[in-house]
């Protein structure tokens, strides 16, 4: 089966101030065919820290009417220990949107790397604030 790096992003919302507005920009990485969502869930943690998990059907209607619109694979992957562990990342009164999505972009790169006997042997993000500033630093510019 091929299949191109799968990776996982959650992104945090203080306040539950979410409201759907990353929606265009995740749209257009689907629909570009550079990424594939495999699972798409939300994570609610209210004043007191009780966490609420809902699938993208289980969304308020404006909400839910809004990611409606993602095309892709959207299919429980994630379990709920694996959200319970997610859940310690986020403060008390904020939401989160937990992403699964295959790396379209990179799946020749990865099938190649496969079928040559190559193993993935470590991988990291470098944080935006600090690739940003060694950028600054070494007077590399947009």
């Amino acid at each position: 089966m091929n299949l191109g790096p799968v990776e996982y992003a959650v992104i945090a919302f203080p306040g539950n101030r979410f409201n759907g507005d990353v929606v265009p920009a995740l749209s257009e990485l689907v629909d570009s065919g550079t990424v594939h969502i495999i699972d798409l869930v939300f994570v609610h943690k209210d004043a007191d820290g009780i966490l609420t998990i809902g699938e993208l059907e289980q969304l308020d209607a404006e909400l839910g009417a809004v990611f409606a619109e993602l095309e892709g694979d959207i299919d429980g992957l994630l379990s709920e220990e694996d959200l319970s562990d997610i859940s310690a990342l986020l403060s008390d009164n904020s939401s989160a949107a937990v992403i699964v999505w295959e790396n379209l972009w990179a799946e020749r790169f990865a099938n190649a790397v496969r079928a040559s006997g190559g193993q993935l042997v470590d991988s990291g993000r470098i944080p935006h604030e600090v690739a940003l500033a060694a950028m600054e630093y070494s007077g590399i510019e947009d």
